[in-house]
Parts: C-alpha cells; structure tokens; sequence
C-alpha cells in the first residue's frame, strides 16, 4: 500500500468537504474530543454502530482519512465498489472470521493510517449496545495500535459523536494475546464507550 496524506486522496477530501454542511444541518452533528484524534500515526477508532451513515458522520468530524471496514454485500453494486473502495473502505465477510480483510487493516495500521471499526459487528435497531466482537482487540493486539473509543448518542434532537482517549494495549489487558485476553480488552473498549453516553447523556 502506497503512503499517501493523512488527510486522504483528493477524492476522499472532496467528498468530505462536499457532504459536511448536508450532515451537519441534518443531524445536527455535534463533536466532543476531536483532540483526542493524533493528527499521525497508526490508531483504530472503535465506535458503536447505530445507522448507515456512522462512517460518514464519524470521518466528516475529524480531518484525516479513516479506512472503514464495511460489509461486503455492499461492494456488489459496481458503482458502489468503485464509491467505497476510493473512500478506503474494505469489504469484509461479517461472521465468517475474514482472515483476509483482517490482515489488510493490519498492513493499514502498519502503514500509519487511521482505521474505523464498529465494535459490535452490526447495527443495534434498539440502540441498545449489543455484545462487542473481538475483532478489534485482535487486529491491536497483532499491529500494536492503541484504540479510541467513539460513541454516537442522540442527545436532544442532536446527533453527538464523542472521540475517546486512546486506550493502550496495556490499559486494554493486552499482554500475551489469546481469545480470553481478547474478550476482557473488547468488554474494556466497549466499557469506554458506555462511559462517553453516560457522560453526554449527563450534559
């Protein structure tokens, strides 16, 4: 994979750009902890998974790229493929232990990118958080790449999605790898990002 911006090819910024004041006014997005975001280096930002446009509203609030896993149903449609895979997105087979798109996302974060996943493998329609997948804590554990934890609330009419600070592997659990260590580091990240709606549910 060949090094490129940090803020994305020129496709991907001019699609950003594009898509910011629609989104804005229409959900009323609100950012909390944009800081927390490095403008460089390799971090995974983990988020919980509420509606079709997360990815959207999530990479429009922060200015460097974000390459998303997505499922792979959607790179069926040739347009859309074309669409997606210029935004950086990957498709990835959900519940069948892609091995294949997991080791992309790890050569992206070993190439210094900033790569999005959402923790629960699919969208909650209750918007309850649903049980987190290990996937996260394995591809940081294997590429040793702190993760941030987003959440996306609804709070007051407003859409707010609210950037973490980065939780090292120690501060995950992560010390020898194994599916026990991966499952207590996937309940701690999902655990921060409870802690993030409790706090803009507070405001």
């Amino acid at each position: 994979m060949s090094k490129k911006s940090n803020k994305g090819s020129l496709f991907y910024r001019f699609v950003r750009a594009s898509g910011i004041p629609f989104f804005k006014i229409r959900y009323r997005l609100k950012y909390v902890g944009r800081e927390n975001v490095p403008t460089e280096g390799a971090y995974i930002l983990a988020s919980n998974h509420r509606n079709s446009t997360d990815p959207i509203v999530i990479a429009i609030g922060i200015r460097r790229q974000v390459m998303f896993m997505a499922k792979a149903e959607l790179f069926e449609n040739r347009f859309v493929n074309w669409f997606l895979s210029h935004l950086g997105a990957f498709p990835v087979d959900r519940g069948k232990g892609d091995m294949g798109a997991i080791r992309h996302f790890e050569q992206v974060l070993q190439d210094g990118y900033l790569m999005g996943i959402f923790i629960e493998g699919t969208r909650s329609k209750t918007d309850e958080f649903l049980k987190p997948k290990n996937g996260v804590s394995l591809i940081a554990y294997n590429t040793k790449t702190p993760v941030i934890p987003v959440c996306i609330t609804t709070v007051k009419k407003r859409k707010v999605i609210h950037f973490g600070e980065p939780l090292s592997l120690s501060e995950m659990g992560l010390e020898n790898g194994g599916a026990r260590e991966f499952r207590i580091a996937s309940r701690t990240i999902m655990d921060h990002i409870k802690a993030l709606r409790a706090e803009d549910l507070s405001v």
